[in-house]
């Protein structure tokens, strides 16, 4: 969970000081903070959202292999793939705050001189 905490921060931060020109480019034509935020934090959640549609196909089609590392709690137990999914949901909106609130404060002369 952490590692995918980092790997979605680092992937958001570097998209972000990417899209730099753009974002400073919108804030001039007249975008508000709430629109950015909303580029953002839709952006990482769609990732989020494509790795955890996978991650529940893959783990429902291990099930057989599954079935002997788990105690307790049957693979396809529908309320504990449901956690693990809004937990993850959760990880990744946390993970996508930062670097919204970095393109929330980019200054849109700065950003057009950037490069």
């Amino acid at each position: 969970m952490i590692l995918a905490c980092i790997g979605l921060y680092g992937l958001l931060s570097y998209e972000v000081a990417r899209r730099t020109k753009e974002i400073g480019v919108r804030a001039a034509l007249g975008a508000q903070r709430r629109d950015v935020l909303r580029l953002v934090v839709g952006q990482g959640l769609a990732l989020v959202s494509i790795g955890i549609a996978f991650g529940v196909v893959a783990s429902l089609g291990v099930t057989r292999f599954l079935k002997s590392l788990l105690y307790g709690v049957q693979p396809t137990d529908f309320y504990t793939l449901l956690a693990v999914c809004a937990m993850l949901l959760l990880v990744g909106g946390v993970a996508c705050l930062i670097p919204a609130r970095h393109a929330m404060r980019v200054d849109p002369m700065v950003a057009l001189r950037y490069e």
